[in-house]
């Protein structure tokens, strides 16, 4: 299990096509947006998708100024004990 808190900062214009581009993402949650276009987003595995990868893509999205990882968190004994019988 892997979990990351950012802080996505977006063009004050392009604030409601970044917010849909974040809710398109598989495991990202937006916890908070401000007027200016910051979003504070969670991002979780998924299956198939690292969050780590997912916090990269943070970067590439049309209208995103900066994406900032905050916060990190992985325990793969939780990995470990869902999988077992």
């Amino acid at each position: 299990m892997d979990i990351s808190s950012a802080v996505v900062s977006a063009m004050p214009c392009s604030r409601e096509d970044v917010r849909a581009q974040l809710e398109a993402l598989p495991g990202v949650e937006i916890h908070a947006e401000t007027p200016d276009g910051r979003f504070i987003v969670t991002v979780e595995d998924t299956p198939g998708v690292p969050a780590a990868d997912t916090v990269m893509r943070l970067h590439s999205m049309r209208g995103v100024l900066a994406a900032t990882m905050v916060y990190q968190y992985s325990d793969d004994a939780l990995d470990t004990k869902e999988d077992s019988p």
